[in-house]
């Protein structure tokens, strides 16, 4: 089975819905190396998301276009314009199609780690959601089913917040905090993997 409007549309709510959950440890995360307000910023972007995309439109493309419109408005920093960015990028790559295959998903996440480090100027190895990005994206080069994509994604995330909490952060506001953020779950890894189950569950 593909990938069709109706399976953006439950994903959206299930992410919207994922993103109130984690409110709290989001923004608890943050607070030791940031503003503290990711897990709001997070909530506020994903409800703008769920109640943006159009019910009886068919075009994968068009709703992500939708979407992008929405973190656009929804959100002034740094994080929402990296989802902003995302929903671009697949926007254009989805433009005029119905649905996509699972097989397709890899590369599609590929393009958008790149244009998020293209954007952002972060780096591989810099302990943001580029690396968990690019971790996802290689688990997915070798999937075909909803069910491998799944079981891939999640490991890829947990073996990924696993091997950089031990590293410091080297972008943005956190890595003010230089060694102290050893020890620590960068925020925007954080809130990836806690959508990225919420979606999949």
């Amino acid at each position: 089975m593909a990938i069709t409007a109706d399976t953006l549309r439950n994903a959206a709510l299930r992410a919207s819905a994922a993103a109130a959950v984690a409110q709290d440890d989001l923004n608890a995360a943050d607070g030791k190396i940031g503003d503290g307000d990711t897990g709001v910023m997070l909530r506020r972007l994903f409800e703008a998301i769920a109640a943006a995309i159009p019910f009886e439109e068919s075009d994968i493309g068009q709703i992500f276009q939708a979407c992008a419109k929405a973190c656009a408005s929804g959100t002034g920093s740094s994080l929402g314009t990296l989802v902003t960015v995302a929903m671009m990028t697949l926007a254009k790559a989805t433009k005029g199609r119905n649905e996509i295959g699972w097989d397709e998903l890899g590369g599609l996440l590929a393009s958008v780690r790149d244009q998020m480090m293209t954007r952002g100027g972060a780096t591989i190895g810099d302990k943001t959601v580029v690396d968990m990005l690019d971790a996802v994206a290689i688990a997915l080069t070798r999937c075909t089913t909803r069910d491998e994509s799944i079981a891939a994604a999640q490991m890829a995330a947990r073996e990924t917040l696993d091997a950089f909490r031990e590293r410091p952060n080297r972008l943005g506001r956190a890595r003010m905090f230089g060694e102290r953020t050893i020890g620590l779950d960068d925020p925007g890894m954080l809130a990836f993997s806690r959508l990225l189950a919420g979606v999949a569950a």
